[in-house]
C-alpha cells in the first residue's frame, strides 16, 4: 500500500502578536483570533484554507 505521508503545515505566526482593531487581524500573521485559536487542533485542510485566506488578505493590503 503506497500512502502519501501528510505534510506538516507550518504555522504562519512570526511572533508579532498584535491584533489590529480596525481589521480584526493579527498584524504579524494576518489571521483572525478564531483562526489563531483553532490552529493547534485544526486539520491540515483547515490550515491550508487559512493559508489561502492569508495570501488573499496580503494581496488586498495597500503596502506603503
Amino acid at each position: 500500500m503506497n500512502q502519501e505521508l501528510p505534510t506538516p503545515i507550518p504555522s504562519p505566526c512570526i511572533n508579532v502578536c498584535q491584533m489590529a482593531p480596525d481589521t480584526g487581524l493579527c498584524r504579524g500573521c494576518l489571521r483572525t483570533i478564531d483562526e489563531i485559536v483553532a490552529w493547534g487542533t485544526a486539520s491540515d485542510d483547515y490550515k491550508r484554507a487559512v493559508w489561502a485566506e492569508i495570501r488573499r488578505r496580503e494581496a488586498e493590503i495597500q503596502w506603503d
